[in-house]
C-alpha cells in the first residue's frame, strides 16, 4: 500500500507541483486548499488527486481534516507544510490584523498540522515533516516584517521538532525556496522584479517542480539520516 501524504496550499503554485511530484513517486495524495474551490476541482481534475477544504490557521479544522483523512484515506506518513500568504507593508503601514494573519497561517499551521499528525507518525516508527520556509525567512526582506518572522520561526521550529521525532523514525526538515516563478511572485511589480532576477546568480526565478524534487528527496523512505535541516533552493541568491 501507498504512503499517504497531505500537501497544505496543495492546490496551486509551489503546492501543486510538489503534490504532483509525490504522486508520480507513488503517494496516496491528499491536497489542502484554504479559498478557491474551482481552481481545487479543476487541479483535482487534472490530477486525480483528491483536494479538501480547511482553514490551517485554525487548530481544531486541521485536527478535523487530519481526522478526516486518515478515516478516508489512510494514517498520514507524509506532512508537508506548504500553505503561506502575504499581507506586505512597511512596520509603520502593517496593522496587527495583518500581522496576526501570517503569522497565523504561514506559522501556526505548522504548529496546527505537526499536532494533529505527529502522534501517529511516532506510533508507526515512520514519519516525514516537510516545511516550507523561505529566503526571506533566512535573509529578511523590506515590507515583509510579518513573512520573515513567520518563515524564519519555521526554521526554528523544524530544528526543535525534529529532536522530539528523531528517534522514532520521524524526520522534519525545512525547504527554503528562493524567488519562484508563481502566481505569488507575478504579482510582483515588474520593475522590482526585474531587480530580484539580477541579484540571483544563476540569471532567472525558479521552478515549482524544482523546489517539488527537494521535498521528495525529505520524504523519502531513505532519507532517514537527514533531520533538522533546511535544503536551500534559491538560485545562490542567499548562502551561509
Amino acid at each position: 500500500m501507498s504512503r499517504v501524504a497531505v500537501v497544505t496550499g496543495g492546490t496551486r503554485g509551489i503546492g501543486a507541483a510538489i503534490a504532483r511530484k509525490l504522486k508520480a513517486d507513488g503517494f496516496t495524495v491528499v491536497a489542502g486548499y484554504a479559498g478557491n474551490e474551482e481552481k481545487a476541482r479543476a487541479f483535482t481534475e487534472e490530477t486525480g488527486i483528491t483536494a479538501i477544504k480547511w482553514d490551517v490557521a485554525d487548530f481544531n479544522a486541521c485536527a478535523a481534516a487530519v481526522a478526516r483523512i486518515e478515516r478516508e484515506v489512510g494514517p498520514i506518513d507524509v506532512l508537508v507544510n506548504n500553505a503561506g500568504i502575504t499581507r506586505d507593508g512597511t512596520l509603520q503601514k502593517m496593522s496587527p490584523d495583518n500581522w496576526q494573519a501570517v503569522i497565523a497561517t504561514n506559522l501556526g499551521s505548522c504548529f496546527n498540522m505537526a499536532h494533529a499528525v505527529f502522534p501517529g507518525m511516532r506510533e508507526r516508527g515512520f514519519g516525514r515533516i516537510v516545511n516550507i520556509g523561505s529566503i526571506n525567512g533566512q535573509a529578511g526582506q523590506y515590507g515583509q516584517v510579518n513573512y520573515a518572522a513567520a518563515k524564519s520561526g519555521i526554521h526554528g521550529f523544524t530544528k526543535a521538532l525534529a529532536q522530539e521525532g528523531a528517534r522514532f523514525g520521524v524526520t522534519v526538515n525545512a525547504v527554503a525556496p528562493g524567488y519562484i516563478d508563481t502566481d505569488m511572485v507575478a504579482a510582483v511589480p515588474e520593475q522590482v522584479l526585474e531587480k530580484i532576477v539580477a541579484r540571483i546568480p544563476v540569471g532567472r526565478l525558479g521552478k515549482p517542480e524544482e523546489i517539488a524534487r527537494g521535498v521528495a528527496f525529505l520524504c523519502a523512505d531513505d532519507a532517514g539520516f537527514v533531520t533538522g535541516s533546511t535544503l536551500s533552493i534559491n538560485g545562490g541568491q542567499h548562502m551561509y
